[in-house]
């Protein structure tokens, strides 16, 4: 395989890998945001994309699907216990989004890390062409950047951080917080989802390592001279023109309508859309709905709640309880007030595919998206991008880095249970006037502000940084 002049190193491939039932392999485009907002970009650059195929002791040779190069990193059933469902979402995952579960310290489990991070950086370096950039995304690769570097000092380099950056407070809790801050200042651009998540690691960069810090560039020395990297927010979005095409579609909004009517065509319906994560605010919103129907305020008859949660981390202890909690609390909401002809709530532990899922958008006259703590949080964006008609009701977590765009949305602290419900009171009886009012803002702003956007702000930064080297 020739070197790419542009390699996205991320925890996964693209692309899951499916057996059909008479054996034969094949791959489809893997779910989840950061695929749809790479695709666009990689189908228009000389790209290669490192990941794991997602599946323990597979080894796999580079291979091609969807136009797309792709190069498999294996990983034994050890290092996917330690390195990813251990360090990464048992570690990192707790801790950066300010401790709501326990973050775990296990000196195997970094080790794992470190090991890990070496495989992805070495593939990284035999893969990119001279000179050429490459962009690591995520907290499962923290280090990456730094062991690219040392590898290829070469190419340019960008990092993007998907998930909340923590304060000072909270990150200086891991004992590795030193070699994790090397590792991110390997790239020569840190991106992160939000202005606050930039200044808590700039904060952190001036505390423990003692770098000179001016605005939004940090002095990094080296045996060299110093270089300058960039830490700043680049607010990622999602790829629009799908979501647009997909409403138009006769079938969809057939669909939507036939789940209205599978539900008693309620007055209202209120829809969650999360990964099952303890992050997600799920249980929060579960409580103030169920509330709101035991003091009379909402009835089953007009008002339905759908709730999607997405398998997630299926063998962390913590996803396990998180599961069983959520699942107890729904039985007993519908068990108090389900009616022969109409639910509750419309509990669905399952994926479903993109079509579906602009259908259930269609079909929701208000979207619930309380995150305790979110990076992002597109599907906020998504069902913004499929309200053509301006209607609808977006409730809104100040805790989400989209809190920060969309502020046109009902902005609710999720932690304040009776808040929330006044939220949701506020959503289902809003005039449709009010509703087009603040519906238009925010479709302008995800229509504008698209990933195409996004991708090209972040490489453009990285394009600046190669033309000043030059």
């Amino acid at each position: 395989m020739t070197a790419a002049e542009f390699v996205v190193v991320a925890n996964r491939l693209p692309v899951d890998r499916v057996v059909a039932p008479d054996g034969e392999e094949s791959w489809r485009t893997s779910p989840g945001g950061l695929v749809a907002a790479l695709e666009p970009v990689m189908k228009t650059v000389d790209g290669a994309w490192v990941g794991w195929a997602g599946q323990a002791d597979l080894e796999l040779e580079p291979f091609e699907a969807n136009g797309i190069r792709l190069i498999p990193i294996a990983l034994s059933e050890q290092e996917v216990e330690e390195y990813y469902e251990g360090f990464a979402n048992d570690t990192i995952w707790p801790l950066y989004h300010d401790v709501i579960a326990p973050p775990q310290f296990h000196r195997e489990w970094w080790e794992a890390y470190v090991a890990v991070n070496h495989r992805f950086a070495e593939a990284a370096a035999s893969a990119v062409a001279q000179g050429g950039t490459v962009w690591v995304h995520d907290y499962q690769l923290q280090l990456v950047p730094e062991m690219v570097r040392t590898l290829r000092p070469d190419v340019t380099i960008g990092y993007f951080h998907h998930i909340p950056f923590p304060a000072h407070g909270l990150y200086a809790q891991l004992p590795w917080r030193d070699q994790v801050l090397r590792g991110l200042l390997g790239a020569d651009v840190i991106g992160f989802q939000r202005a606050q998540d930039a200044t808590y690691f700039l904060a952190a960069v001036r505390r423990r390592l003692q770098h000179p810090v001016k605005g939004s560039l940090v002095e990094v020395p080296g045996e060299e001279g110093s270089r300058r990297v960039l830490a700043k927010a680049f607010p990622i979005s999602i790829d629009t023109a799908p979501y647009l095409e997909l409403i138009q579609k006769p079938e969809v909004r057939a669909r939507a309508a036939e789940i209205r009517k599978s539900l008693g065509d309620p007055k209202r319906i209120l829809l969650g859309v999360d990964r099952l994560d303890y992050t997600k605010g799920i249980r929060h919103r579960i409580k103030a709905y169920g509330e709101l129907l035991t003091e009379g305020r909402l009835s089953v008859e007009d008002v339905t709640f759908i709730q999607v949660a997405s398998p997630s981390r299926e063998r962390v202890d913590a996803y396990v309880h998180l599961r069983d909690e959520i699942e107890l609390a729904v039985s007993r909401i519908n068990g108090d007030f389900d009616t022969m002809v109409h639910t509750a709530i419309r509990y669905l532990h399952q994926g479903f595919p993109r079509e579906e899922m602009v259908a259930l958008y269609l079909a929701a006259d208000v979207m619930l998206v309380t995150a305790l703590r979110d990076g992002m949080n597109l599907v906020a964006k998504e069902y913004i991008a499929t309200r053509a008609d301006n209607r609808g009701v977006l409730v809104l977590s100040e805790f989400t880095g989209a809190a920060d765009e969309l502020r046109q949305a009902i902005r609710v602290n999720p932690h304040d249970i009776e808040g929330l419900k006044d939220a949701i009171m506020t959503a289902v009886e809003m005039e449709p006037a009010e509703q087009s009012r603040r519906m238009r803002s925010l479709r302008k702003r995800v229509l504008e502000h698209d990933v195409k956007v996004w991708s090209s702000s972040f490489l453009d930064a990285l394009a600046d940084v190669r033309a000043q080297r030059s």
